[in-house]
């Protein structure tokens, strides 16, 4: 039989509002395992859930603009290129660095927490 890596535990006594308030708080951070959620609120004092739909938009965002860049290569190396192509382009990637450089901050907030 495998010896635990944690062998050592520790008993917490609570009433059953806190024992509720536990098991809701549990909920919002995604954890199921109280015994892992104790653990690391006593030892971090806090978890970050953090919600990354808004980079998965700029993930897809940046796909876009890599295809249509990869399309004008393509384009500019058998026709030639069209100024038109490359002012929509740089375009497309203003709109997207924007709101990348204000996640990245958000995200550099979080992280110094």
């Amino acid at each position: 039989m495998k010896k635990r890596v944690r062998d050592v535990p520790i008993y917490v006594w609570v009433r059953p509002d806190e024992l509720e308030a536990i098991r809701e708080r549990m909920a919002q951070a995604g954890i199921r395992n109280m015994s892992a959620y104790i653990r690391k609120m006593a030892l971090n004092g806090y978890i970050l859930n953090v919600d990354l739909a808004p980079v998965q938009e700029l993930v897809s965002l940046q796909r876009r603009c890599a295809n249509n860049l990869n399309q004008v290569a393509i384009h500019a190396n058998t026709y030639g290129v069209y100024p038109q192509e490359i002012k929509a382009l740089q375009k497309d990637y203003a709109e997207l660095w924007g709101p990348l450089s204000d996640l990245l901050k958000k995200l550099a907030d979080v992280v110094q927490l």
